[in-house]
């Protein structure tokens, strides 16, 4: 079979890392991939956006099926393109059609329909430039920290946690206003502060049945005990040690179920990932976000983990056979370290030589922001590559993913050495 997927990030080495492993699998493509990517199959140098190049390269290639990476060509409507296209119809595309990718691409569509479908969440309200007096009224009324979050897509760093309730007016002012984070918040949705432990859970659906992957949890502060900025990720650890069996069942009568039947009751067709951001708070779990892909870098350490074939995985998928399907999982714990551009998450210097990878044995090495030149791999983005390794728990393989660190050079390149530190 020929599959492409989509996207040019540690997520994407991870998906061609897994496939390129099924002996179903006659050519694999990655657009536009990474210098990662070239040991499982053919990058191929594409705008994900532009739905007639990515058609022209689908239809070259004989590629019998899409999975999709990242959120952007899913809020674009790429499925839908596939769908309304007579020579692409019949291509399954794993990832959601444009309306249901409202999940993430709209953090006001994701709250009512949490609302909707009795799916626990934090309280909310939402506002505009024309309703901004409301928003400083329903900040009075909340208790410090404040939660804005920009509606649309602001590449993971639309979400502010304030202690002052001016500067949190003053931000929703800068926001709404003076479009802070562009189009993405010409709506703000204010939510109350859930003061708990996060996770992550991910399924995979067929529009009828589900799979849950493994559970995760990510950090996401770039630095150590969770100080400073938002990132795209440091690093991530699976399974979670507080997710008992309690709690997972919780998890999937109360949140997995309900979003599904949800989705069903609300005739919004569904196939792919739903990425479930969790609070734990006093034992019970709420929902703060929903996304409409693999995160990363939980993908980091969520498919490691999966023993089961890819390409048996979403052939059932898409025939929509996933009730008969046994995914297997490894019990052993996963782990990823994140290294990053220095400066990331703001301005960051690329093009600096990477040294080392091949010295890596007990680890396995996704890239993210690599690229080649001269046949060197230089870095071209903030989160450069992910070490991911096993262990029989999470401290086991987070010493293995260090000591691999020790053998990868270059200039000014950055980690957080504190992962796992809150549990």
């Amino acid at each position: 079979m020929n599959i492409l997927i989509l996207g040019s990030g540690g997520r994407e080495c991870a998906f061609a890392w897994k496939f390129a492993q099924s002996n179903k699998i006659e050519k694999l493509f990655i657009a536009p991939g990474n210098a990662g990517t070239t040991k499982y199959g053919t990058n191929l140098p594409l705008d994900l956006n532009d739905f007639y190049e990515v058609k022209k390269a689908v239809l070259q290639n004989n590629i019998e099926m899409v999975i999709v990476g990242p959120e952007d060509p899913l809020v674009n409507g790429i499925h839908d393109f596939f769908l309304l296209d007579e020579a692409l119809k019949n291509i399954p595309v794993i990832g959601p059609q444009k309306h249901a990718a409202q999940l993430e691409g709209s953090k006001e569509f994701a709250k009512k329909f949490m609302v909707r479908h009795n799916i626990p969440t934090a309280k909310y309200q939402s506002f505009t430039k024309k309703t901004l007096q409301k928003g400083f009224k329903f900040l009075e009324t909340l208790e410090a920290p404040y939660v804005l979050k920009a509606d649309g897509l602001a590449a993971g760093k639309g979400v502010l946690i304030l202690n002052d309730l001016q500067e949190a007016k003053n931000e929703l002012e800068q926001m709404l206003t003076y479009e802070k984070f562009g189009n993405a918040s010409t709506k703000v949705v204010i939510e109350e502060f859930l003061d708990g432990i996060e996770m992550s859970t991910f399924v995979l659906t067929d529009g009828k049945d589900y799979v849950i992957f493994p559970n995760a949890k990510d950090y996401k502060r770039i630095g150590e005990g969770d100080k400073g900025l938002n990132t795209g990720g440091m690093g991530a650890i699976s399974p979670v040690p507080f997710a008992d069996d309690v709690l997972l069942t919780k998890i999937e009568e109360r949140v997995i179920k309900p979003t599904i039947d949800g989705l069903k009751k609300d005739d919004i067709p569904y196939v792919g990932f739903i990425f479930i951001g969790l609070i734990k708070v006093k034992n019970e779990p709420l929902v703060i976000e929903y996304n409409v892909r693999m995160g990363d870098p939980e993908t980091e350490v969520v498919i490691p983990r999966i023993k089961s074939d890819f390409v048996d995985l979403f052939i059932a998928t898409a025939e929509k056979k996933l009730d008969k399907f046994k995914l297997e999982i490894d019990q052993r714990s996963a782990t990823t370290v994140m290294l990053v551009s220095g400066g990331y998450p703001e301005s960051y210097e690329k093009g600096k030589e990477i040294t080392g990878i091949e010295e890596v044995e007990d680890s396995i090495i996704f890239q993210a922001g690599t690229a080649l030149k001269n046949e060197k791999i230089i870095t071209s983005g903030g989160r450069v590559i992910a070490v991911t390794s096993y262990g029989d728990n999470f401290r086991e393989a987070l010493a293995q993913s260090y000591k691999s660190i020790d053998k990868i050079k270059f200039d000014k390149m950055t980690y957080r050495k504190d992962i796992g530190f809150d549990l």
